[in-house]
């Protein structure tokens, strides 16, 4: 989502996946082609895509094509399994040996202190080969606070680990080099993640979090060997560097260009109940175009297996779902994706922006199903008026901005802007992302607004633009478009609401807050909800943050959707993983006539 955590844009709408890695829904095998029902090992998986990851790092990825990325090569305590048929919501053991709870022993009387074995004989491809550790889980969490790139999910646990927040902050002044950054993380304690053993971590809360397993699901708690320190956080260098722990390796990595993983000699499947491995090699082309990508993957060409970064495109959808092909796969999700953002301090316009009224404005101006209908339609984007989806706690149903371009006048005219030029920044390599674009030019238009294109390439689109703060102050862009998917799954509020509007602490790079919202008000409750002591009355005070974002107007959402996926024929057990927004690589296998190359 977070997607996500992820963290995460609909694949059927913008073609490369969202921030925060997750989404929500059961986990389907799509169609099987001409599979058998023995597997069969051996082959390479040739995966296309127009894009890349964000980072080539565990602790820092928060995409959810680098989600994608990493379940090849990094491992987490908990993940989510790809169990054909049913719900792969819920997390289980990866590194772990189990779920911690009280009558186990891993979770305290209070609901405080989390005790967690790690699973024996899960190794790094080091030479030799050594034992992930519980020092390792310390040092990658120590990772996510590193002042080059911090970790885009911070706000999730920022104040929930005993300890992170003072440890962060005296992080964020170290000097921004390899040498000092490994003495911050070398001589300074997290006091909330201790080492008991070499394979025992416990985590210490400032309070109870029922949540906390599924939390922990998050790439950031990846477990970081020492020789992750010899590079910067985030580095092609260290992206080409960085042990493994998962079934393959990172063989190459050219950013923008082309990924290759092979087998990683260290893992053993004994230890990993997740990941099967069936093929040898997993090669990545991030150079194809959306249409290529779909025609290749449909016509059967022997180096077009899995979609990386993309989805079908959504003029091809209804076609598609109409003739119920097998190889298509609708996920459900536990999203905001799409979402218009506002640039609240854009200095454009006299910082127009900064106005509630215009803001309010403007989402009176655009007309969601005009929007939906260019992103495959209704079937696949059930709309979404507010900003929680209707799976998560604390989603009430309102909808305070219904298609009015009367009203938009009105409040434009008492704002004092009756008439304004905005710039769209938006994917143009995307047909969903450049179609939006070009609707909410057209909706505008008719209250007196102009609109014109910043277009950025996929690769960009996050890393120079929406995550750099200076761009937004300096108004390189007044809208764009966003995505967000649930970090975790049910008592997921927390996981929209951190990261995206509670102030000065969701700013980039630390947070998603790209328009850069900040309202005492929305972020009192925040902080209320997260406090509650019990669901319910945590539910109603979500859902009056919902209504007090809602009200300042620092985004327009637009759909939950349903994520769509394609695979080629001769790949079979393609099963959904809402938290990659992707079918699993590490557990499909081919078709003995057609294992690529």
């Amino acid at each position: 989502m977070a997607r996500r955590r992820l963290a995460a844009v609909s694949l059927a709408a913008v073609a490369s996946l969202t921030l925060a890695a997750c989404s929500s829904g059961g986990g389907t095998v799509s169609g099987s082609g001409g599979a058998t029902a023995t597997p069969v090992t051996g082959g390479t998986l040739n995966m296309l895509g127009a894009g890349d990851v964000d980072y080539m790092d565990p602790n820092i990825s928060y995409y959810s094509v680098g989600y994608l990325n990493l379940r090849m090569w990094s491992r987490q305590l908990f993940t989510y399994p790809a169990d054909p048929g049913t719900d792969n919501t819920k997390p289980v053991a990866d590194l772990s040996t189990d779920i911690p709870t009280a009558a186990n022993g891993g979770v305290s009387a209070d609901g405080k202190t989390y005790t967690i074995k790690i699973r024996k004989g899960a190794q790094w491809n080091t030479t030799p080969a050594r034992q992930v550790t519980a020092e390792d889980m310390v040092r990658g969490l120590k990772r996510t606070a590193n002042p080059v790139q911090p970790f885009g999910g911070i706000p999730d646990f920022a104040n929930l680990i005993v300890g992170y927040k003072a440890f962060a902050d005296g992080f964020a002044k170290v000097p921004k080099t390899t040498a000092a950054i490994k003495e911050y993380i070398d001589k300074t304690p997290l006091p909330g993640v201790v080492a008991k053993d070499p394979t025992t971590v416990e985590f210490h809360l400032t309070q109870p979090a029922t949540y906390f397993v599924d939390m922990l699901t998050l790439t950031a708690f990846s477990p970081a060997p020492v020789e992750s320190l010899n590079y910067l956080p985030a580095s092609t260098e260290l992206g080409n560097h960085y042990p493994s722990d998962g079934p393959y390796k990172v063989d190459s990595w050219s950013p923008t260009k082309a990924i290759t993983f092979s087998r990683n000699p260290a893992w053993n499947a004994s230890t990993d109940p997740v990941r099967k491995a069936y093929v040898d090699k997993i090669v990545v082309n991030e150079t194809v175009s959306q249409d290529s990508i779909q025609q290749q993957l449909q016509t059967g060409t022997p180096t077009a297996d899995l979609e990386w970064d993309v989805a079908p495109p959504p003029s091809q959808l209804p076609a598609l779902i109409a003739k119920k092909d097998k190889n298509l796969n609708l996920g459900m999700t536990a999203s905001t994706n799409p979402y218009v953002v506002y640039n609240t301090v854009s200095p454009n316009n006299n910082k127009a922006l900064a106005n509630v009224k215009v803001r309010q404005a403007i989402s009176y101006a655009i007309n969601r199903d005009h929007i939906l209908q260019v992103l495959g339609g209704p079937t696949i984007n059930p709309p979404l008026t507010h900003v929680l989806p209707d799976n998560i706690l604390g989603s009430k149903q309102i909808d305070p901005y219904p298609y009015n371009v009367d009203k938009a006048k009105q409040l434009l005219s008492e704002a004092g802007f009756p008439h304004l030029t905005l710039k769209f920044l938006y994917r143009n390599a995307s047909e969903g992302s450049s179609k939006t674009f070009q609707t909410v030019q057209q909706d505008l238009s008719k209250a007196g607004i102009t609109v014109t294109g910043v277009p950025s390439p996929n690769a960009d689109f996050y890393v120079k633009y929406l995550q750099v703060p200076s761009v937004a102050q300096r108004g390189v862009w007044d809208l764009s478009l966003g995505g967000w998917g649930a970090d975790w799954y049910g008592n997921a509020a927390l996981s929209f609401f951190n990261p995206l509007f509670s102030g000065e602490p969701s700013y980039p790079p630390i947070g998603s807050n790209f328009g850069l919202y900040n309202n005492p008000a929305t972020n009192a409750l925040i902080d209320q909800a997260a406090k509650a002591p019990s669901q319910d009355q945590a539910a109603d005070l979500w859902a009056k943050a919902d209504a007090q974002v809602m009200a300042n107007a620092p985004f327009f959402p637009l759909t939950n959707p349903k994520n769509a996926n394609y695979h080629a024929t001769q790949v079979n057990n393609a099963v959904y993983v809402p938290s990659m927004q992707m079918f699993d690589p590490t557990n499909v296998w081919l078709s003995k006539d057609k294992q690529g190359g």
